[in-house]
């Protein structure tokens, strides 16, 4: 089969690999139909996460049709399409009893510090991904969902990741009726979250970012009011010169490793390895919250020392919450929203490719260039 396959930070390409195969009872192998390229996805690009190793595929999220099963998956049959959740779950660890189906701990060897994931690293598993013709899918029971009728296929990749970790972020800021809310990154991840945080009752919803394209989208796809930071001398000042000096009720952080804003947070981070990620936004979303306020996380960080501003949390009385989205719990409420039109995923879809322009694919997004803010890939297209 053709995938794409990691050689080294900024260096992809289309290879030839092995058709993955059954190798548990629970596996299933899915045919890929439609796959995309996440934020996060570019801190592995970079050379940011650890034990990235070479030959690796990347792509945790995905459709696809069933093509075999295991002799133990009793809920899924050859020819079934399927969206996949990025979180590989065994479905009855004392974590999945609980729906924490991002910290399961049978999935990861490294399980301390997360659960599976597909395409990310040996640090997350080390399971290849798919963007490729095939991947194996282990507990097969526990993960896929059957692709509604109703459902258009780029609003259901949207759904194995994009959309509930936006929707998980706003439902862990704790919003309550009328709270302002500060989203800091307007890509695919912000702008979900800004817009799940008016479903949760807020009053207002600002977003924070420095391009200008993807303010636009927020405006138009949240309806949420933009800042872009380049534009102020001091966005924490700004912030609470909006919000009647007290700051902002909710910050959801959503910018991640990459965010922007500092130099030398950035080549602490990017180039020198020397933290897990540059916290600029974070500490921007320690400082505009109010005291006793709620900073919610789904920024994506590498598992190693980052400068924050936790003694900046602790003196305002700040609860901090963080996960990885458990994808599928959040799942039934969010159908029905895809469902009754309230929300229509795909509408921050930007770029279509092929599998062969992956690699064109990974520059454009970690250049950000032509406007992209969220590209989907065809395997099959090429």
């Amino acid at each position: 089969m053709r995938a794409m396959v990691y050689r080294g930070p900024y260096r992809i390409r289309v290879e030839e690999k092995d058709v993955p195969a059954i190798e548990h009872p629970n596996d299933a192998i899915v045919r890929v139909t439609c796959s995309a390229i996440c934020g996060s996805d570019l801190h592995l690009y970079h050379g940011m996460m650890p034990d990235t190793r070479v030959g690796m595929t990347f792509g945790h999220e995905f459709t696809g049709v069933v093509e075999a099963v295991g002799p133990s998956v009793r809920n899924l049959s050859v020819g079934d399409r399927v969206l996949v959740p990025f979180n590989i779950s065994c479905g009855s660890c004392f974590f999945c009893a609980r729906q924490q189906f991002g910290n399961c701990h049978n999935t990861n060897p490294n399980a301390t510090a997360v659960g599976g994931i597909y395409g990310y690293s040996h640090t997350a598993g080390g399971y290849d991904g798919a963007q490729a013709e095939f991947v194996r899918v282990p507990f097969a029971d526990v993960g896929p969902s059957k692709i509604p009728d109703w459902m258009d296929e780029e609003d259901a990749v949207l759904l194995t990741d994009a959309f509930p970790t936006g929707y998980q972020g706003a439902e862990m800021g704790g919003i309550e009726e009328g709270d302002v809310v500060v989203v800091f990154g307007a890509g695919p991840i912000g702008l979900f979250a800004a817009k799940s945080a008016w479903l949760m009752g807020a009053g207002r919803v600002i977003v924070v970012d420095h391009l200008d394209y993807r303010l636009e989208m927020a405006r138009t796809f949240a309806q949420a009011e933009t800042i872009n930071f380049t534009y102020v001398d001091d966005i924490v000042v700004y912030i609470k010169q909006l919000t009647d000096n007290l700051g902002a009720d909710v910050c959801i952080e959503a910018a991640g490793a990459e965010a922007d804003g500092s130099f030398w947070q950035i080549a602490m981070a990017s180039k020198l390895k020397m933290q897990g990620g540059s916290p600029v936004a974070l500490n921007w979303a320690i400082d505009c919250v109010r005291k006793v306020g709620n900073v919610s996380v789904v920024g994506g960080f590498g598992p190693l020392f980052s400068a924050v501003k936790f003694g900046d949390a602790m003196n305002k009385g700040l609860t901090i919450r963080t996960n990885q989205c458990s994808v599928k719990r959040h799942w039934p409420r969010l159908f029905e929203h895809v469902k009754n039109g309230i929300i229509k995923p795909s509408d921050i879809v930007t770029h279509r490719i092929s599998l062969d322009e992956i690699a064109d694919g990974y520059h454009m997004f970690s250049s950000k260039l032509d406007d992209c803010v969220k590209t989907l890939v065809y395997p099959q297209a090429a």
